[in-house]
C-alpha cells in the first residue's frame, strides 16, 4: 500500500498515528504537499461525509475521522504554506447570537476542513456585528450561521441585513443550517443556501465558490 492508499484508508478509519506517520514518510519521499492533500485527504473525507449521508457513519466516526484527518493536516500545512498552496476559501462560522449550541457548527467546520476550506470559528452567540467583521476584516468568501433554537432563527435575518447595511452583502455568500432551519427559511431571508448537515453544507460551499 502506498502512502496515498495508508492516509486514505487511515481517516477512514480513524487511525491517527497511520495518518501521521504516512504523511511524514510521503513528504520525506519528496511527493508534493497538495498531492498529499488533494489525493488522499480531501478524497477520504469526501467518502466520510457520504458514508456519513447514507447513515454508514455516525457522529462518533466522523469525529473519529477528522480528528486522524487533522493531525494529518496539522503536519501538511507548513509545506503547503511554503509551497503557496492556497486553500479553496474562507469560511467563517458561527453559532448565532443568543444560541450557545455549537455541535453542528463544529461538524460543519471539519467537513469544510477536510474539503480544502479555511475555516474561521466565530464560536457561539455571535452578534450580526462579528459577522460583519468577518467578511471585512478576514476576507470570509462564506459565511455560515446555526441555530438551534427557534427563537435565535431571527438573528439569522439580522446578520444579512447587517452585511446589506455594511455594504458587504454581494462581496460574501451566506449559508444557514439548524435543526428548525429549512429551505423555505433560507429563501424568506435572502440567504444564499441552506443546508441539512455537515456533509451537505461543504457540498453547498464548493458550487457556491464554484470550485472542486
Amino acid at each position: 500500500m502506498d502512502y496515498k492508499e495508508t492516509i486514505f484508508k487511515g481517516i477512514l478509519e480513524g487511525d491517527m498515528p497511520a495518518v501521521e506517520e504516512a504523511t511524514q514518510a510521503a513528504l520525506a519521499s519528496g511527493m508534493e504537499p497538495g498531492e498529499i492533500l488533494n489525493q488522499a485527504m480531501i478524497p477520504a473525507m469526501d467518502e466520510v461525509g457520504r458514508l456519513f449521508e447514507e447513515n454508514e457513519y455516525y457522529v462518533p466516526e466522523l469525529l473519529i475521522a477528522a480528528r486522524a484527518m487533522k493531525a494529518g493536516l496539522g503536519l501538511l500545512r507548513p509545506h503547503l504554506v511554503a509551497t503557496g498552496i492556497e486553500p479553496k476559501g474562507r469560511v467563517a462560522l458561527g453559532t448565532v447570537k443568543g444560541d450557545l449550541h455549537d455541535i453542528g457548527k463544529n461538524l460543519v467546520g471539519i467537513m469544510l476542513e477536510g474539503a480544502g476550506f479555511e475555516v474561521i470559528d466565530l464560536g457561539v452567540d455571535v452578534s450580526p456585528e462579528q459577522f460583519v467583521s468577518a467578511v471585512a476584516d478576514q476576507g470570509a468568501d462564506v459565511i455560515g450561521l446555526s441555530a438551534l433554537l427557534t427563537t435565535t432563527m431571527p438573528s439569522m435575518q439580522r446578520t444579512i441585513d447587517a452585511l446589506k447595511e455594511a455594504s458587504l452583502r454581494d462581496q460574501v455568500k451566506v449559508i444557514i443550517g439548524g435543526a428548525p432551519v429549512t429551505q423555505r427559511y433560507a429563501d424568506e431571508i435572502g440567504a444564499d443556501g441552506y443546508s441539512r448537515d455537515a456533509a451537505a453544507a461543504a457540498r453547498l460551499v464548493k458550487q457556491l465558490l464554484n470550485v472542486d
